[in-house]
């Protein structure tokens, strides 16, 4: 049975460096590949992070069926052994997302992230319900991710810490000044923080203030020697240097990106294409760049160099 990463030697972790998303690789028919996927990350893993969201949003959890799930799952935990610890997404309903938490405890992951249940709207008193449900499910350390559907108050967040010793973590995808401080003030060291807007780069100084010491990145993908100088500028209030990467890449790269809802998985399948590890297409309901958008890309990324 694989040693288990306690809840707090996960919590310690996290901020110790860059983390992101691995995309899960798919053939050309749209099957799991798990070849391709090991390669992947043994490629990626070789570089400093503190930890690997393995079947996150930018890893398309969405479109894995379980037995899927439990593949790629397991493909991260035995290809990173002993270099990086692999945190396992969870989601959609309770009961599933209850199943997910505990197949990737069983397989030997690091940690959860418990992603937005789905669809419909919650109260916080549901949503609190809902997220203890998954802690108690697990031994491991979970960290929830604040974003569209499970968007957490304050109030909420201190009765769940109270209930939920595992409860380690909050990603914010939401964006809300007021209530990413209120949050930082009330619960302060009980949790770790991270940022987890779509391209999070563009708000890593802003959330570093904010007492958000790292973030995940999903141009690591692709653009990994790129990715972890932005983040070294940002711990070290390089502005220059965030500036100039601004400039050059982000924004350039944000206006392919924001063509069609979705490219915020597309563009870095694209993009780890283009650097010569290609994941295969997206699956549906997205949709992949066009050849024009991927040519654009492609003079985006060259003007930076080798990754």
């Amino acid at each position: 049975m694989p040693t288990l990463m306690s809840p707090e030697e996960l919590k310690a972790t996290i901020p110790t460096g860059l983390l992101s998303f691995p995309v899960t690789d798919f053939t050309a028919a749209g099957d799991f590949d798990a070849k391709s996927y090991i390669g992947r990350l043994e490629w990626l893993s070789a570089y400093k992070v503190s930890a690997l969201f393995a079947a996150g949003g930018t890893g398309e959890f969405f479109s894995l069926t379980l037995p899927e799930y439990s593949q790629v799952i397991a493909a991260a935990v035995e290809t990173c052994r002993g270099k990086v610890p692999i945190i396992a997404g969870a989601g959609y309903g309770t009961r599933t997302a209850i199943e997910y938490a505990r197949e990737a405890e069983r397989i030997g992951a690091a940690g959860i992230l418990l992603l937005p249940h789905y669809l419909t709207e919650a109260s916080q008193e549901g949503l609190r319900a809902h997220i203890t449900a998954v802690c108690r499910s697990t031994r491991l350390g979970v960290i929830v991710y604040n974003r569209g559907a499970c968007k957490l108050n304050a109030e909420t967040m201190l009765k769940l810490v109270a209930d939920n010793a595992n409860l380690i973590g909050f990603k914010d995808g939401v964006g809300e000044i007021e209530a990413m401080v209120s949050i930082w003030n009330t619960l302060g060291d009980r949790l770790t923080y991270l940022g987890g807007l779509p391209t999070a780069e563009v708000y890593a100084q802003a959330y570093k203030a904010m007492g958000v010491p790292t973030y995940s990145s999903a141009v690591f993908n692709f653009m990994p020697k790129t990715a972890l100088e932005f983040h070294a500028a940002v711990m070290a209030d390089d502005s220059a240097t965030c500036g100039r990467l601004m400039r050059d890449f982000f924004f350039p790269y944000l206006a392919i990106r924001n063509r069609q809802p979705g490219y915020a998985v597309s563009i870095i399948k694209a993009g780890a294409a283009i650097v010569g590890h290609p994941a295969g297409p997206v699956r549906s309901p997205l949709s992949d760049l066009k050849p024009d958008e991927c040519d654009a890309l492609a003079e985006l990324i060259g003007k930076l160099g080798p990754q």
